[in-house]
């Protein structure tokens, strides 16, 4: 079984950040980095889910949505990569096979990669500047 964990709680961790932030550390660049890691996000979701077609972008439902969006993506994340990882040999959650998944990496590697961006997220200027604001 794939262990999400670090995943889910780095995702919490920044969407409460997130959510935590004032309006003016949002406009000075935390917000959009946060929608763009929640359209991150949501792409790898649908790309686990759907294989063979084009991921949807995540609408802005604006600043002080996206500690919401960004939690929302992290978790459809994690649920897909919960069933990738429970899918038969293949990948494909649909049971397209692989020969029509466009997910190149395994689960626990799609994980960490996940996993990896959003502590880069949380680290960077826009989030660390903001959040001693």
């Amino acid at each position: 079984m794939l262990d999400v964990t670090p995943l889910q709680t780095a995702v919490d961790a920044l969407a409460d950040r997130l959510r935590a932030l004032p309006q003016s550390a949002l406009r000075r660049g935390a917000a959009a980095e946060g929608l763009a890691l929640a359209r991150e996000l949501t792409a790898r979701a649908q790309r686990i889910e759907r294989p063979g077609e084009r991921p949807r972008e995540l609408p802005d439902a604006g600043m002080f949505a996206v500690g919401d969006q960004l939690a929302v993506a992290g978790h459809d994340l994690v649920e897909a990569l919960r069933a990738a990882a429970g899918a038969p040999e293949g990948g494909a959650v649909d049971g397209r096979g692989a020969a029509e998944a466009d997910v190149k990496a395994a689960p626990a590697e799609q994980l960490a990669e996940a996993v990896r961006r959003v502590r880069e997220a949380a680290q960077s200027e826009a989030m660390t500047r903001s959040a001693r604001m």
